[in-house]
């Protein structure tokens, strides 16, 4: 189930993945008009369909987009947290899931307090990350203050 607050939409019960963001959100999008980029048609087309379909780089994308955040963050964050520990073994880890969801606003945040304070936590997992990384994560904390 999804509730206001501040004007965001959080989410307080498990989501089903079997939806999609349009029918999570209830909004169902007009078609887009023909002359418009490919960020525009990738997006409207990935709101149709089961978030359980969606990749890293679909998440990515939209949540880069500010789109279906209250049901993407929960599914960024579970993956990220999931490759954490790998990364910190010498493995693989998605710069580019971690940096769209680390540069979401301060509102965002402020609207998803657990959902910040899981990520902070992920984020102590983390090391040797890229420059550019290592800038996203301190503007994030600068952000959000510790809740511990």
């Amino acid at each position: 189930m999804a509730s206001q607050i501040k004007g965001k939409v959080t989410v307080s019960e498990p989501i089903n993945q079997e939806l999609s963001l349009e029918e999570l959100d209830g909004h169902q999008w007009p078609e887009p008009s023909p002359n418009v980029t490919g960020l525009v048609k990738s997006i409207h087309a990935l709101r149709k369909r089961p978030i359980k379909s969606l990749t890293i780089e679909d998440m990515r994308r939209l949540i880069g987009q500010d789109v279906g955040l209250p049901w993407l963050i929960p599914m960024a964050l579970k993956t990220l947290r999931d490759t954490a520990h790998s990364q910190a073994e010498g493995g693989f880890y998605d710069d580019d899931l971690l940096s769209a969801v680390l540069t979401r606003s301060p509102e965002t945040w402020q609207a998803m307090p657990r959902l910040a304070q899981d990520l902070r936590e992920i984020l102590t997992a983390l090391r040797d990350l890229s420059p550019y990384i290592e800038s996203e994560v301190e503007g994030f904390l600068s952000n959000f203050p510790n809740t511990t």
